[in-house]
């Protein structure tokens, strides 16, 4: 958390703007809101909101680089003694257990996931999203195992291991669309994850990632 005034400033007023672009995209749906009624909304000027959010978008998926950071974090500070590949499952468990943004099931993010559904724009940034973080895992898998960033073997475990939790992500959400019940999505979530893993975990046996 910054501690001098400025950056503190700063962060106060980019979220102000995010939660007030957030409010109208679900209100109204992303591509009938503005960038100028989104400054209005957070009371600043259309060139403020630019400064903080190069694209409209980036305000819809504003936590995006703390979600890479997580990923990443996870990897560099992981037990020696556990895979990274399982290190990574422990991470999806651990964040349904804190209750993270990330992986909610709720009446709150299925209206997220249906502004999503609505805007192409939005379902074209979630897709660019999910191959980033591809890369994002690719990278930090090979760092951890101390191989070059491109090794073949992190670049297919990373893309098997977000296929595998985009999945998860999206049944989960199917599930709690249908049942309403935020702990049967969350299962659903995990088993998905459980049962991904084992397969990367067969696929990756013999490399330093398993």
């Amino acid at each position: 958390m910054p501690t001098d005034l400025r950056s503190r400033k700063r962060l106060a007023t980019r979220q102000g703007i995010s939660n007030a672009a957030t409010r109208l995209f679900l209100e109204r749906g992303f591509d009938q809101v503005t960038v100028d009624e989104i400054a209005a909304a957070a009371d600043v000027g259309r060139m403020t909101v630019f400064n903080h959010f190069p694209r409209k978008e980036d305000m819809f998926f504003d936590r995006d680089e703390e979600g890479r950071e997580i990923l990443r974090e996870a990897l560099r500070e992981r037990d020696p003694r556990v895979a990274p590949i399982e290190t990574l499952r422990l991470l999806a468990h651990r964040l349904v257990s804190e209750r993270s943004p990330f992986v909610e099931f709720s009446a709150v993010s299925q209206g997220f996931i249906e502004t999503i559904e609505g805007s192409e724009t939005l379902k074209a940034r979630a897709r660019a999203i999910r191959d980033e973080l591809a890369q994002v895992v690719m990278v930090a898998l090979s760092e951890c195992a101390g191989r070059e960033p491109a090794d073949p073997a992190a670049h297919l475990a990373a893309g098997l291991l977000l296929a595998t939790w985009t999945v998860a992500f999206i049944q989960a959400h199917h599930t709690f669309r249908q049942s309403r019940d935020t702990e049967e999505a969350k299962a659903v979530f995990l088993a998905i994850v459980d049962k991904g893993t084992a397969a990367l975990e067969a696929a990756m046996a013999g490399t330093p990632y398993a």
